[in-house]
């Protein structure tokens, strides 16, 4: 339970009412109706599971034994018919035939042929073995004793009776075909007549096996574990499901205990295994057909059963909860407000006088604490803000203050050595170009200046240095048009070309066919293109004045040019971000070492020790820094080099058209700040008239904090900003 201020809690005696308390009480609502109903619904469940399962049990069980009845009626009418094949055989043709002189093949065969489905063979024997006649005619094995076999000695030993036995193979003909039948010898004792004389002999039809065989099988069709199975009235298997199993010792069954059972229901442990025994007898015969129903042939159907349950409880205790939702969602709708509240506030646009100030007592003290809290949190979250920003313009002034001084010092550098060899000419061609350079370095004191002139400022660059260096090496311009009409950080192509002559072709010989090549290309974003949404500050085409510009269309570069420096530098243009502008200033020149190459970007002291200075020492890490101040941590220089093959670094931009909006946005070192207000303004359009508005009104804050994490306090703390190396 919430602890209460004291002063509350005596002003609340005071006046003699009880703290409402709409949180609490929605829970305890909730809790109280979902225990009970839960409880009620679980009981009832349980109470319909036992009498749907009882039921079917009991249902399977009334099944199986209408199925094992039908069963046993099906046979029985098999094997009277079989019997009737007897009979007539004997009462239609031995009786009447002296078998001395008359033949009864024919007769044999007329009822074989009636019944060959059915049948395998018929013969007659004497007592004292000797065939007599059998259909179909074949000949005897040899060395055949049939006087010691089970069917004749049961014949003989009671004569009244007709005899079945248990499937064997038949084993008294030369089979022309070598087949190997399976059968029941049905077998029984006879009078016959030879000269006049009676004598005892015996009758023997073989009836085919695959007749029962195909009966039992079709019963035997179920899925779920209870199978059926036949036994002679001592135990011995006539038929079983997994006759092979059992055969070979892999499976057991409880067939002799069982066919000693009375006909009905048994109940039985077999195994550690608890089943069911249906038990049915076969009438003349004495065999007995027995289901078996182990525990888990209710399995499959109590699965499906607690299934539906489950369900039903479920639906039930959901129904519940939601008329119970709707219910205390009217006693805790001041929370809920208030809630609200505090999430928009958590997105960092919400003010003070949004917040929810209403319901009881409590919540209401609650809205106006927040309140005071939010008015003091804005106030020093702008403080912070424009102290950060002030920040920031000074570190990116005073690094553009170090570039300067380093490049004239170079170029004055070169003039002088060609006046002193008296190259008036040359010198002329300098100090023009040198003119032109600052009348773009100048740029009316401007840091932000469109692309095409940065180019045109690396080309005077370049010319100048050629000249100095005597065409020793060739310089390449492969500049696509679309990208001239974006705007880029002042003087930042030029520091790079200086560290490509100083350190990769300007010491090489003019026969080494040395090279630099300035690469530049917008990769197209044609998501963008679709949907015109982009952002500076994520790698995308956006104007700040008008809303997004769909990105144009340019040529990458190919991976595979010849440029030194381009196979290490195949693995940057795999990781390059859509949307973006990329140039690209490649040797051919000495390359570096790996372990020069991975700290020529880094600011440490230990990073500088590694990289070899050259002149001045300001250079890349001074370009790279004032372009993440300037647009972001995601931007800056890459590196890729190797030794002896050539150096490629590569500049990665935000692609900001050239307006002048954008343009003073930028050299205000407002621009992203705009963006995401204009992000924030089209996520609010579009979820207009929703009273929970948390993502429109988190997109200002997150890129707010974004700018401040990822640059200003990235880059706070450095003092020697400007201490740079190429």
């Amino acid at each position: 339970m919430e602890k209460q201020h004291p002063a509350e809690t005596k002003q609340n005696r005071k006046k003699g009412k009880r703290s409402n308390l709409p949180h609490t009480i929605q829970g305890t609502i909730l809790m109280a109706f979902t225990i009970i109903s839960f409880v009620l619904l679980m009981i009832l469940g349980l109470v319909l599971y036992q009498l749907f399962a009882r039921r079917m049990r009991t249902s399977s069980v009334e099944s199986t034994e209408q199925i094992v009845q039908q069963s046993v009626i099906n046979l029985e009418d098999y094997l009277a018919n079989m019997r009737r094949i007897s009979d007539a055989v004997y009462y239609n043709v031995i009786k009447n035939a002296d078998l001395s002189t008359d033949s009864i093949d024919r007769e044999m065969d007329l009822i074989y042929e009636a019944h060959l489905e059915h049948l395998v063979s018929m013969a007659l024997f004497t007592a004292d073995g000797r065939l007599i006649s059998s259909s179909p005619i074949a000949t005897t094995k040899e060395n055949l004793d049939v006087t010691t076999q089970s069917w004749f000695t049961e014949a003989l030993r009671k004569t009244d009776n007709l005899h079945f036995s248990t499937p064997h193979v038949e084993n008294l003909f030369l089979d022309p075909a070598y087949r190997y039948r399976w059968v029941i010898s049905l077998s029984r004792a006879v009078e016959i007549y030879e000269n006049g004389t009676p004598t005892m002999g015996v009758l023997l039809v073989d009836m085919n096996y695959s007749t029962i065989d195909r009966m039992m099988e079709r019963i035997n069709q179920d899925s779920s574990g209870q199978y059926i199975y036949l036994t002679d009235s001592s135990g011995s298997l006539i038929y079983h499901p997994k006759q092979m199993q059992i055969n070979y010792g892999i499976l057991t069954e409880n067939n002799i205990n069982e066919a000693h059972y009375q006909d009905g229901h048994h109940q039985e442990l077999y195994l550690g295994t608890r089943r069911q025994v249906l038990l049915n007898s076969v009438s003349y015969t004495g065999w007995k057909m027995i289901a078996v129903i182990p525990a888990s042939a209710y399995g499959v159907d109590a699965a499906s059963l607690r299934f539906v349950v489950i369900l039903l409880v479920s639906i039930s205790l959901l129904v519940m909860i939601f008329v119970n939702q709707i219910v205390s969602r009217q006693i805790s709708l001041p929370l809920n407000r208030l809630n609200r509240s505090i999430k928009r506030m958590e997105g960092g646009d919400v003010v003070p006088e949004d917040i929810y100030v209403g319901g009881s007592e409590e919540v209401e003290h609650l809205g106006r604490t927040l309140r005071s809290s939010m008015t003091r949190i804005n106030q020093l979250m702008d403080d912070i803000v424009i102290e950060q920003e002030e920040k920031r313009k000074s570190e990116m002034d005073a690094l553009q203050s170090q570039i300067n001084p380093h490049f004239l010092y170079n170029t004055l550098d070169s003039i002088v050595w060609m006046i002193e060899g008296e190259h008036n000419k040359d010198a002329v061609f300098m100090v023009t170009q040198l003119a032109s350079l600052f009348r773009i370095s100048l740029s009316r004191g401007k840091n932000i200046i469109p692309l095409a002139q940065e180019l045109k400022h690396a080309e005077n660059y370049m010319n100048i240095q050629k000249v100095r260096y005597k065409n020793n090496f060739s310089v390449v311009f492969d500049i696509d048009e679309n990208i001239r009409d974006y705007l880029s950080v002042k003087l930042i192509i030029q520091p790079i070309l200086e560290n490509a002559i100083y350190y990769g072709v300007g010491d090489m010989d003019p026969d080494d066919g040395a090279e630099i090549r300035i690469r530049g290309w917008l990769i197209p974003d044609t998501e963008n293109e679709k949907s015109g949404e982009g952002d500076a500050a994520h790698g995308q085409t956006y104007d700040a004045a008008s809303g997004p510009v769909a990105a144009r269309t340019a040529r990458q570069p190919d991976p595979t040019e010849a440029n030194a420096g381009d196979r290490a530098h195949r693995q940057m243009i795999q990781a390059m971000s859509v949307g973006d502008i990329y140039i690209a200033v490649s040797d051919n020149g000495y390359g570096m070492p790996p372990e020069v190459c991975e700290n020529l970007l880094k600011d440490d002291e230990e990073s500088r020790q590694r990289v070899p200075k050259h002149g001045s020492g300001v250079g890349l890490v001074n370009v790279h820094n004032r372009i993440r101040i300037r647009f972001g941590a995601q931007y800056g220089l890459m590196a890729a080099s190797e030794p002896d093959e050539g150096t490629t670094i590569t500049i990665h931009l935000p692609a900001i058209p050239d307006t002048p909006e954008n343009q003073k946005l930028l050299e205000s070192g407002h621009y992203r700040t705009a963006v995401s207000d204009r992000k924030t303004a089209d996520v609010k359009t579009a979820s207009a008239g929703n009273a929970d508005t948390e993502d429109a009104a988190a997109t200002r804050s997150d890129v707010q904090s974004s700018d401040i994490t990822d640059v200003l306090v990235e880059d706070a703390g450095r003092t020697e900003g400007g201490k740079q190396h190429a």
